[in-house]
């Protein structure tokens, strides 16, 4: 056989081999829908917060949710069946829809010092950190890691994590949070974190919390993944 006709021959045998690439429809667990299809960002948009929600004219709110959405999708992009931020512009990503009580499921990455968090009806929010790391990480919060309510005020039961469960920096982690009413539970990869933890009212003090709200990943200035974000409503 001619030296052509060999590599002819390798080249057809690697074609065969290799594995065509293509991104797998999302596989919720029973009773969850997926968030996140795994191609695009349909069903996401740029963030207005709840106090913007509640206090601007119709018109000038839509006008501002048009320009974070055009600036959210500039920064926030699908690979690899992964929603990824570059940790530039300024916007974090919201649902469309508005959710109350839930179950939900998701997986997320940072970088080292790499910070975020997912907010709850709009409220902020499940700490994503390095907490090792992290500028932020000082005191009793250094080396504490993820999942607590970070804007809990200080001495609440909730503000930090039962224990630090963060897998090395670099790997998924997987969130099990349950909102229920004013409650809110929560697992890190498998490991409680948070046990009944009281969600607050961020943008209203003292106020009862919204009994609905999106659900944002949190913009904060750093590279982040996540994926596999599957809900199920509670009634």
């Amino acid at each position: 056989m001619s030296r052509l006709l060999v590599f002819a021959a390798v080249g057809l045998a690697i074609a065969v081999a290799a594995p065509v690439a293509r991104t797998e429809e999302p596989k919720p667990p029973k009773g969850f829908v997926p968030l996140f299809n795994g191609k695009n960002l349909e069903g996401w948009k740029g963030h207005t917060t709840m106090k913007e929600r509640a206090t601007l004219a119709s018109e000038k709110l839509a006008d501002l949710q048009k320009q974070r959405t055009k600036t959210a999708l500039e920064h926030w992009k699908v690979a690899d069946g992964a929603i990824h931020c570059d940790g530039k512009g300024g916007v974090s990503l919201v649902t469309d829809k508005d959710y109350g009580n839930f179950e939900l499921l998701l997986d997320w990455k940072i970088e080292k010092n790499g910070d975020s968090g997912i907010y709850l009806r709009g409220q902020p929010q499940v700490q994503i950190w390095d907490s090792d790391n992290s500028p932020g990480a000082k005191g009793v919060d250094k080396g504490s890691g993820s999942g607590g309510l970070w804007n809990n005020p200080a001495g609440d039961k909730a503000k930090i994590p039962l224990k630090k469960a963060d897998k090395p920096v670099g790997e998924w982690n997987t969130f099990h949070i349950t909102v229920k009413g004013d409650e809110v539970t929560i697992k890190l990869n498998d490991v409680l974190v948070v046990d009944k933890g009281k969600l607050l009212n961020y943008w209203e003090k003292g106020k009862p919390v919204p009994e609905k709200g999106p659900i944002e990943l949190q913009f904060h200035g750093d590279p982040l993944w996540f994926k596999n974000i599957y809900i199920k409503e509670l009634k």
